[in-house]
């Protein structure tokens, strides 16, 4: 139970005027639940104390209006204490003239709502953070604290929530209907009320105060939170649907928003709701697509263009199954918007990875966009445009897909410089648009790719942290930029930062569409391969070869394809992928082998050949990059390190030539491979000085100083990736017993490295990291592998 009521100061005051014989003549005054009763009650005790035969009165407003006289003629006569307590509504004229004489002996005592301090001290030893809850909820109103009072966890109970049905059973009915509305979110808007009420504005200000003195409303004229529930709760659902329908009409009469209205309705209304529904759609369309598909599909049978409207949320939903269906519904049909669903589903299968089947419905379709889509999806399919694109209306997205078609088209005819300016330009035109456009590919996807073949991966990082900032093409393309994000920087070999943005995508829990899933994969792969990790690249290698089976080739796809295509050699398994290979070949020739999207390709093939020790497809690939060589800065780059790859494969290493061609993979984002480079030459090199000149290089491009004791920067190479935070040595004279290579093993040993591990991370043999480890053990005098490793976790931190 609840403790005793807090009496405040002017309380106190009055019972200490009545136990000194003082003819108190009072009214109180305030809605109902504020504590009126409870407050009479203690004067009452003190009369009776004092012995005084005193007039208390509660609920006067509830008196007929003789009754009232008879009290304001005893005020008048002052002969005998007179405390009279009411609600500021109603206030009949008698009512108000007793108010009027109380008023000139003295003002009216005015009970207010319990601060949040009174909550915790009237509540018996509350649990933290529930004495904030109890206030939150009533606003302090006394009575319903008390209702709460035996809370244990911050919940309303269903029991509380009853409780209520006193309090509203015998209002009157046009303050139930305001309650209703205030319910809905309109307890302010007066051009709603009249409208609902069928009353003019003087009359709808009787009834907001008749509501504010039930004590349900707050200061702020909004419901308490624990009144809103009980309304919502305890109303009949006929005339919570009722007042919710007419608000709506009212509201779309006006222009006004609907959306908050007709919310809780989904699922409860019927097809009486559909204007509203649809009205309401269009709003939740841009931040919550998947309410805006509910509200469709509560409008009852719909038109094809209600249909398409559905369809489209549910794609930007990610519902792709459900768009796919209602679109298909509507093209079956005879109906003027069998284009517009097209579209949808033309989007719908891009996400799919069925980039042909998408732009054969793209081109069936006869929008602007759809036809820019269209061109997109012919050059993904190895078909160069033959016509230019119609001129487009003015809009951010007929622009912007213009754009995305003419820089997709000079990726494979001009300069990758014009082809990125283009697609950069088409991101910025569609960023106010945010997440509000449903689309096959996002500009700045596309962007991101274009500069990824390119090597400007600064270009694509900002491009993708742009897009993801802003929403763009919203909820359907978040794990896209994510993934392309994740590809930048295992390029850079930060491959902590790759895989964490995978492991967010799991915890997500949202089932990949097949394009997202290849790059999953992909990314997978690639980071288990750069790790020297088998046993995960054989784990994922069916997925591998399962995402490739469902997506088709396309341009839009070589980079996962080449990652693959890496690992099939490294595992053996090079025929499961000939075929994909194969067209990706074809597909770049009916393009005219577009450098671009070329390069890239080939190099991954190169490593392929060089992993199954097929030296001769190794040397047609060097060709193919050579005769690249003169078309871009990264084809030159790329070329160059070919090239020092066959020579230091074949036993000849030019350490300056070497170390040119790794800082060149460098400059163009490809830290690991750089890093790779440098090491495998000076692997293989018998010359002392060039080995250590090209090992301290490796270190170097890998994020990784010669001679700093293992410390890398934050985020380097693939020297970051064993994720250890730099820190003070614990044992500063063990730490002086080891030498810097030393603690570079220490660090990977300790990260949980395998041997091998640590040798491909520090360009030496396993055995050899296995005879720095028994040198450690030894010079640290440790009995056993176990305290090997405790003390090196204290060396390295």
């Amino acid at each position: 139970m609840m403790s005793p009521p807090l009496l405040s100061g002017q309380v106190k005051g009055v019972l200490e005027e009545i136990a000194s014989g003082v003819a108190v003549r009072l009214g109180v005054v305030a809605p109902g639940g504020y504590g009126k009763s409870a407050v009479l009650r203690e004067f009452a005790r003190a009369f009776e104390d004092a012995g005084v035969e005193a007039v208390v009165v509660d609920d006067a407003h509830l008196l007929p209006e003789g009754e009232l006289l008879e009290l304001r003629a005893a005020v008048e006569r002052g002969d005998r204490p007179v405390v009279v307590a009411h609600r500021p509504w109603p206030r009949p004229r008698a009512l108000a003239a007793l108010a009027e004489s109380l008023g000139r002996v003295r003002p009216a005592l005015m009970p207010e709502p319990l601060t949040r301090d009174e909550v915790r001290a009237v509540l018996p030893a509350p649990a933290r953070g529930l004495a904030e809850f109890v206030h939150r909820q009533t606003g302090g109103v006394p009575r319903f604290v008390a209702r709460l009072s035996g809370l244990t966890a911050p919940e309303v109970p269903a029991e509380v929530i009853a409780s209520f049905r006193a309090d509203l059973d015998w209002l009157e009915p046009d303050v139930r209907k305001f309650l209703l509305a205030a319910e809905a979110g309109a307890a302010l808007r007066l051009d709603l009320l009249g409208g609902l009420l069928g009353l003019d504005g003087d009359a709808v200000g009787d009834v907001i105060e008749a509501a504010r003195a039930t004590g349900l409303l707050g200061p702020d004229g909004a419901l308490l939170p624990i009144a809103r529930a009980a309304v919502a709760a305890l109303s009949r659902t006929d005339r919570r649907i009722a007042v919710r329908q007419r608000l709506a009409e009212l509201q779309l009469r006006s222009g006004g928003p609907v959306l908050e209205l007709v919310r809780p309705l989904v699922g409860v209304a019927g097809p009486e709701m559909a204007e509203a529904f649809q009205a309401a759609a269009v709003e939740a369309l841009p931040s919550d697509p998947a309410l805006a598909a509910r509200l469709l599909a509560a409008v009852g049978t719909p038109t094809a263009e209600v249909a398409v409207r559905r369809a489209v949320a549910s794609a930007m939903a990610g519902d792709l199954d459900a768009a796919l269906r209602l679109a298909d519904q509507v093209i079956a049909g005879d109906s003027a918007h069998r284009g517009a669903a097209a579209e949808v589903a033309a989007i719908a299968l891009a996400h799919r990875g069925q980039l042909a089947r998408s732009t054969e419905l793209h081109r069936w379709s006869p929008s602007a966009t759809s036809g820019a889509f269209a061109v997109i999806g012919q050059v993904g399919t190895g078909r160069l445009p033959s016509a230019a694109l119609p001129p487009a209306p003015p809009t951010m997205l007929d622009g912007a897909a213009s754009l995305m078609a003419q820089g997709v088209v000079e990726s494979v005819t001009g300069p990758a410089t014009s082809a990125l300016s283009t697609l950069v330009r088409a991101t910025g035109l569609l960023e106010p648009a945010g997440r509000s456009v449903l689309l096959p590919d996002t500009p700045a996807a596309l962007a991101a790719l274009v500069a990824l073949h390119g090597g400007e991966l600064p270009v694509a990082e900002s491009v993708l942290d742009r897009a993801v900032a802003t929403s763009l093409g919203g909820a359907l393309m978040v794990v896209r930029h994510r993934l392309l994000r994740a590809w930048a920087a295992m390029l850079r070999g930060n491959l902590g930062s790759a895989r964490e943005a995978l492991l967010a995508l799991r915890r997500a829990g949202r089932p990949l569409e097949a394009r997202d899933w290849l790059f999953a994969v992909a990314l997978e792969v690639g980071i288990a391969r750069r790790d020297s990790d088998l046993a995960t690249l054989k784990r994922t290698w069916e997925q591998a070869c399962e995402a490739v089976l469902r997506h088709p080739v396309d341009l839009f796809a070589f980079l996962p394809l080449g990652e693959f295509a890496a690992a099939a050699a490294r595992l053996r398994d090079q025929h499961r992928l000939a075929h994909h290979l194969g067209a990706a070949r074809n597909l770049l020739r009916e393009l005219g082998d577009p450098p671009l999207w070329a390069v890239p390709l080939h190099w991954s093939a190169l490593h392929a050949a060089i992993i199954a020790e097929e030296t001769s497809v190794a040397e047609e690939h060097a060709a193919s990059l050579a005769a690249c060589a003169s078309r871009s800065r990264y084809a030159a780059v790329v070329s160059a390190a070919a090239e020092s790859w066959l020579d230091v494969l074949a036993g000849k290493v030019d350490a300056d030539r070497v170390e040119g061609a790794a800082r060149g993979l460098h400059a163009v984002g490809q830290w690991w491979d750089a890093s790779r480079l440098a090491g495998q030459a000076a692997i293989r090199t018998s010359d002392r000085q060039a080995m250590v000149r090209l090992l301290d290089c490796a270190r170097l491009l890998q994020g990784r100083v010669a001679g700093s004791g293992g410390g890398a920067g934050a985020g380097a190479g693939p020297g970051a990736g064993s994720g250890r935070k730099q820190s003070e040595p614990v044992a500063e004279s063990d730490a002086g017993k080891l030498s810097d290579r030393e603690r570079e093993v220490a660090e990977l040993v300790v990260g949980g490295l395998t041997y091998k591990q640590v040798g491909d991370r520090l360009f030496i043999s396993a055995k050899t990291v296995e005879h720095h480890v028994a040198r450690m053990r030894q010079r640290l005098g440790c009995g056993s592998r176990a305290e090997l490793l405790e003390q090196l976790r204290q060396i390295v931190g």
